[in-house]
């Protein structure tokens, strides 16, 4: 039996659970003697709570406890930021004064024996408040420099950054372009929303979460009560998509942890899809500037990138919105400027590539109108922009398959048929615009830990605190783990998802591969090898019977110091067919073909899956998602899936194609990979408005395109 596991299609070893009702979530974790939680939440994006009249919840039938800022006992909040946080502000410190920030802020939380009665007694909680006037509207906003600002693979970079003399070159190139562009806030709409069952043991706390990161859930939740954080155990082996949603720790999380201690008995909070728009996070409404400047022959000479995206008052977060213009294409003059618009608003937080999506939509938009003005095929303009190098850091790329990523979906995808001139392609009345970016994102590689124990009956089980939000952890970390250990897969059990089980980094950023994956096969490999020399064998099985006992090894690893000598990113290439209705407006995707080159590919079937997910995500972005924020109190009245359009099977294109290059690079971690979930997102909002603008002639620079912006 073959045991070259690495590099196949393996099946979701955990499918046959998820799809039959075996995969537990965090809200069906339920505890003998559970009550449930009813978060009431502000009406003012500003201002302070003048009153709160509990008596009509106390007496409602069923309700154990209602707890607000007059009520709720005080909370320690010590210190604790986990990289995930931002690095400026400080956490809402959720029932502990009377202060409102932003709209939908938790003001009580009732706790009753059923759901039912808890949020009909929430109904009955009375709140006045002295509104003050807020910040909702951020076309009203001084944007502002952040105080600083991390960027890919943890280093830090300043809000601005300049090589050569970009505006000299902008002012004397012959070929010039100079737009802006808006992306809306997106909100984070996964399956699975949001839940949290906390039970306390005297002062020991267990928490069942929906989160990206155990054990820093663990940390922020013993910080803000002020215990050990060995006394906080997290338990998370499911998530239904999360996309960053989860990587923070919210403060419905609190809420629960809080109530529970006060009720004397488990307390479940799950939030509504409505409360997802107010509580977990969102991509920042952007606004970008681009201006490029190229010859005649299509070198670029000037690129200058400045955007600004909203932010709390709280807290800054800001994201990698400018990276990618700093080193995608190659150009001797480049200036970047990074602000925030400080506003009413609970913080954003990290959406799928987060950063690199927004920034790339519209420098690679940019680039299309470039291509445009100097009439070069848009391929072949970026092909006459390819680095060498790093430009800005200065350092050689560890691999960069960008050239070979447009060739093989240029082919796949037909481009060579294409006619340049807008309009000129049809099929029946519909009009056909093909259209194409270039893609990016950071290959990240951060500390972990796993252990390996075999058995004597020739068994395994690994083990590592990692989650799974559906990218397919539980699968590539038993392959991993049955390659190096040379055992049948059906033999090899992986564990996840406990504070319980060895450190693990946060599941995001594309890194649990290389992370995980690498310590999976290090820890894998020592135990095999203490195995064999103990049994005297040459065979594991064999071995392991003769020693008649568990072999247990743990390995750590973490990243050298290859960032400092190569910039480590996946590139890829995204070639997109639309047809538009010209009467109408409406937008189909007919096509769409990827090329990754991401390093080691572990599982190609659930990278592909991965890689469609991002296409489609990347459909949403461009055509239907927006949190219409009203400005006048920072509400989202499309709060929910009936008016909040995301993409389904109706929308997905019936061509999605996926090509990996082949990518052997010894440089990023143990295991050669680098990363797909977030580069799967990246270029395909800016590859579908550029075919929307060869189907139609009219370029859309504001997400989503709507019918109405192309009649």
């Amino acid at each position: 039996m073959t045991t070259a596991f690495i590099g196949q299609p393996v099946s979701r070893v955990d499918g046959r659970r998820k799809v039959t009702g075996g995969a537990t979530y965090a809200a069906e974790f339920d505890q003998p003697g559970q009550a449930h939680g009813a978060i009431v939440r502000s009406t003012v994006a500003s201002g302070r709570i003048a009153s709160l009249d509990s008596t009509a919840a106390q007496g409602a039938p069923g309700v154990l406890a209602v707890l607000s800022h007059q009520k709720t006992p005080k909370l320690p909040y010590r210190a604790h930021r986990a990289f995930v946080d931002p690095e400026v502000g400080e956490r809402l410190h959720v029932l502990q004064d009377d202060r409102v920030s932003h709209q939908g802020q938790p003001v009580a939380l009732v706790v009753a024996e059923t759901l039912e009665q808890a949020q009909h007694a929430a109904t009955l909680v009375r709140v006045a408040y002295e509104p003050e006037t807020g910040i909702t509207d951020i076309s009203r906003v001084e944007p502002v420099l952040p105080t600083q600002q991390k960027t890919d693979q943890g280093e830090r970079r300043p809000p601005e950054t300049r090589r050569g003399d970009p505006e000299r070159a902008l002012a004397s190139a012959e070929v010039k372009v100079d737009h802006g562009y808006v992306i809306p806030r997106e909100n984070h709409n996964p399956i699975e929303m949001h839940a949290t069952v906390a039970a306390w043991e005297g002062d020991r706390l267990t928490l069942w979460d929906k989160t990206q990161w155990v054990h820093n859930t663990s940390a922020e939740i013993a910080a803000v009560f002020g215990i050990p954080a060995d006394n906080v155990r997290v338990v998370s082996p499911f998530v239904g998509g999360a996309f960053g949603s989860s990587l923070r720790t919210w403060p419905h999380v609190t809420l629960a942890a809080l109530g529970s201690r006060v009720a004397g008995r488990p307390v479940k909070v799950m939030l509504s899809r409505r409360e997802m728009y107010y509580g977990v996070g969102y991509r920042p409404h952007t606004v970008q500037r681009v201006a490029l400047g190229a010859s005649r022959e299509g070198r670029l000479t000037a690129i200058l990138h400045e955007g600004y995206q909203e932010t709390s008052t709280y807290e800054e977060f800001s994201e990698a919105l400018l990276n990618a213009s700093r080193f995608l294409h190659s150009c001797p003059n480049v200036y970047t400027r990074h602000r925030i618009a400080p506003m009413n608003v609970h913080t954003p937080t990290y959406m799928r590539a987060p950063g690199e999506a927004s920034g790339v939509f519209a420098l690679e938009n940019a680039m299309d109108e470039l291509a445009v003005a100097l009439n070069i095929d848009p391929v072949e303009l970026r092909l006459r922009n390819e680095p060498e190098i790093d430009e800005f850091k200065k350092l050689p790329f560890s691999s960069r398959s960008t050239r070979e990523c447009y060739r093989v979906a240029a082919e796949r995808f037909g481009w060579s048929r294409r006619n340049p001139e807008p309009r000129s392609m049809r099929d029946g009345r519909w009009l056909i615009g093909w259209g194409m970016a270039a893609a990016t994102y950071p290959m990240n590689y951060a500390p972990a830990t796993a252990t390996a124990r075999l058995l004597p009956d020739g068994t395994a089980e690994v083990m590592s605190a990692a989650s799974d939000m559906g990218p397919g952890t539980w699968t590539s970390m038993t392959q991993v783990a049955a390659e190096t250990l040379g055992l049948p897969i059906e033999r090899v059990t992986f564990m996840l998802g406990d504070t319980r089980l060895p450190m693990a980094p946060v599941h995001g950023g594309s890194l649990t591969m290389a992370s995980v994956g690498s310590a999976v096969q290090a820890a894998c490999r020592k135990a095999r090898e203490d195995a064999l020399a103990r049994g005297g064998a040459n065979d594991l099985t064999d071995a392991m019977r003769r020693v008649g006992q568990p072999v247990e090894a743990t390995a750590d690893v973490k990243p050298g110091d290859a960032s400092q000598r190569f910039s480590m990113h996946s590139f890829g290439a995204v070639f997109v067919e639309v047809a538009v209705d010209p009467d109408l407006g409406e937008t189909r995707v007919r096509r769409m073909v990827g090329a990754y080159g991401a390093g080691r590919i572990v599982n190609p079937k659930t990278t592909r899956s991965q890689c469609i997910g991002g296409m489609i995500g990347g459909i949403g972005m461009a055509l239907m998602e927006h949190a219409v924020v009203d400005v006048r109190n920072g509400r989202v009245p499309n709060a929910n899936f009936a008016e909040y359009a995301v993409p389904v099977h109706a929308d997905a294109p019936p061509v999605m194609d996926v090509l990996f290059v082949d990518e052997h690079d010894p440089h990023v971690n143990p295991l050669g990979v680098k990363g797909v979930g977030e580069i799967a997102m990246v270029g395909v909002a800016p590859a579908i408005t550029n075919a929307i603008f060869h189907a139609t002639g009219k370029r859309v620079r504001e997400l989503p395109v709507t019918p109405e912006k192309l009649l």
